[in-house]
């Protein structure tokens, strides 16, 4: 099997920097039984550890999500090594991008209308609807006039976000129609949907499905704040959710949501609403691992790598759950960037008592130099880790390290 994978992240060899050090690619897959070609960018070059004499091609473009240097690039490999069997991307971002790259060259896998039911945010919604499951009422932004009657009927708040974002990038809560209309003059409508409001706790659903779309195993874990809350620099993180009802309902739902969507042999990243009268609300989904620090908790706690079952069960080797899985917790914390970038580091760490479940902490040391960009998994104001503890406990420690969390920086 001749497989193509598009890198974008980087691997640290340092000690503290655990970012991507799940994409084993060099694990995964068999570089001498198959031949394994890379397509990569700067910061993607540093996440490939498999000897160069084992890669069949590797290419390196300026940057792997825009389509014309993908598509240059797996054009090359193909006249220098042969058609692709498997062109895998893992990145939220370039997902899209590779489908098309496989529409275009004929290489078997998700094209552009499959990608669109997990990253195009109202076809995910429009099937689900049609499936009868609960899902906020939304609209395709087409004019800023019918954006406007449209939030006026649902009424206010309504959330804009643009139909293929990632990671709270370019979402926004309005209040008012004012509000509304100012946010809508700066974007490409073509690009944004508006839907209503959904006032509830935020969960999160972590696994990945197999050929038949069945779900051999997910994870669901309860936000502590929101991803919206992050975009306006509040911490964010998350806890498991122990054995309960709610779990149980919450788990159904999921696997209610997959079937519809028929998403088979994928990870997924599922969030969904649960509104106070105790409804289950789908919010959105990714046909990937989650972010953050979602996969190295679950591999932690669980000895599941989602990547490794995603990658391997791409090609048919699917490798086994673990049969005795505990009733397990864990969570985890970043405390975002200043809101003013660039800055410089003064200080940066955790005060009052001590926090017996933290694993693993990841702040700057002083002199460090915090730049804007980057999604979750950047270099934060502190980043955050917990396990071996309930999820009571869990929860507690997390808001221990937002309350005593010490931070000083200089603007540049």
């Amino acid at each position: 099997m001749h497989i193509v994978i598009v890198n974008r992240w980087p691997r640290f060899q340092d000690s503290e920097r655990w970012d991507n050090e799940l994409t084993q690619y060099e694990h995964f897959f068999d570089h001498q039984q198959h031949r394994i070609s890379y397509v990569v960018d700067g910061p993607g070059a540093e996440g490939v550890l498999a000897p160069r004499e084992q890669i069949a091609h590797w290419v390196q473009v300026e940057d792997v999500n825009r389509y014309e240097q993908l598509l240059a690039g797996v054009s090359e490999i193909v006249a220098k090594v042969g058609p692709v069997d498997l062109l895998i991307a893992l990145s939220e971002f370039t997902l899209e991008i590779a489908a098309r790259v496989r529409k275009t060259l004929n290489i078997p896998g998700h094209g552009p209308e499959q990608v669109a039911v997990y990253r195009d945010k109202a076809r995910m919604k429009e099937i689900l609807h049609a499936q009868g499951i609960a899902v906020p009422a939304f609209s395709r932004c087409q004019s800023i006039e019918q954006a406007l009657a449209f939030a006026e009927f649902v009424g206010y708040p309504v959330i804009v976000k643009p139909l293929d974002g990632a990671a709270s990038i370019g979402v926004a809560k309005a209040a008012d129609a004012q509000t509304l209309r100012s946010l809508l003059a700066e974007v490409a409508l073509e690009r944004y949907e508006v839907e209503a409001f959904i006032q509830g706790q935020v969960y999160h659903i972590d696994g990945f499905t197999d050929a038949l779309g069945q779900v051999p195993f997910q994870v669901v874990s309860r936000y502590v704040n929101s991803c919206l809350d992050f975009a306006s620099h509040q911490p964010l993180g998350s806890v498991i959710l122990q054995s309960s009802p709610l779990r149980t309902q919450i788990e159904a739902f999921s696997k209610r949501c997959l079937q519809a969507l028929r998403l088979c042999d994928s990870a997924f990243h599922l969030e969904v609403f649960v509104t106070p009268e105790g409804e289950v609300v789908f919010l959105e989904i990714g046909g990937r691992v989650g972010g953050s620090e979602v996969p190295h908790l679950i591999n932690k706690v669980f000895g599941v790598n989602l990547y490794e079952h995603w990658l391997k069960r791409q090609i048919g080797t699917p490798i086994v759950v673990p049969a005795s899985m505990q009733d397990l917790s864990g969570g985890w914390l970043v405390i975002p960037k200043p809101a003013q970038l660039p800055c410089r580091v003064i200080q940066a760490h955790t005060t009052g008592p001590a926090v017996p479940s933290l694993w693993r902490a990841l702040v700057p040391k002083p002199g460090q130099v915090l730049e804007a960009g980057g999604s979750y998994d950047a270099l934060h104001s502190g980043r955050f880790i917990f396990t071996d503890a309930n999820e009571a406990d869990i929860e507690r420690d997390i808001h221990q390290v937002i309350t005593h969390f010490q931070f000083q920086a200089e603007p540049l």
